[in-house]
């Protein structure tokens, strides 16, 4: 149980689920009668919803790792708004956080928040070179891994690159607080995941 009397474990499968609905629902433009919804339900879930789930698993394990008590815990609110909305055309993944408490040093926190973005860039590089090794007709379980490939390295980049918005909550703020080079580096490399590479 969480300091918040939660299962974090079960809070992030909530979170994962609700996740990949929304994008499911984003990527069909809100047409879910759609005889491909499942299709690409399965293909959010390996790829936002992985891409979520391991971004927030990277803070808790680096958190715990500098002996902070650290737990996620599902925004309800934000989940039920994100599945809404995306029946507008707008994706928006904000399903909770990982909250840690305990002394940290500006360089732990910095790194706590940084392995959020850095977990995804490099989701976004396995994608982006399975892309390139994949033939069209290659498929798992009726998934085409092409499908797979492209929306996973696309969504990926894109949360790297949204997670390092220098303000507010975002983790881009807690690592330009910590080391502005570092954070320089990874706004730099998510720029150009996310713009200059179209696979």
């Amino acid at each position: 149980m969480s300091m918040y009397g939660r299962n974090d474990n079960l809070e992030l499968l909530k979170a994962w689920a609700g996740t990949s609905l929304a994008f499911a629902i984003y990527i069909l433009q809100g047409q879910i009668f759609n005889s491909r919804f499942f299709y690409f339900l399965a293909i959010a879930a390996l790829t936002c919803g992985i891409g979520f789930l391991l971004h927030e698993l990277a803070h808790r394990v680096v958190a715990r790792n500098f002996g902070a008590e650290a737990h996620f815990v599902a925004h309800n609110g934000w989940l039920l708004i994100s599945i809404g909305i995306a029946f507008l055309g707008i994706f928006i993944a904000a399903p909770g956080a990982v909250w840690h408490r305990g002394y940290l040093t500006p360089r732990q926190g910095g790194l706590i928040a940084l392995a959020g973005p850095v977990t995804n860039l490099v989701l976004a590089v396995g994608f982006l070179l399975m892309s390139m090794v994949v033939a069209p007709g290659d498929a798992i379980f009726g998934v085409r891994l092409l499908d797979l490939a492209r929306i996973g390295y696309r969504i990926n980049a894109w949360l790297g690159l949204f997670n390092m918005i220098p303000a507010g909550p975002f983790d881009g703020a807690k690592v330009l607080a910590w080391d502005w080079r570092v954070f320089a580096v990874t706004v730099g490399i998510a720029l150009l995941l996310t713009f200059g590479i179209r696979v």
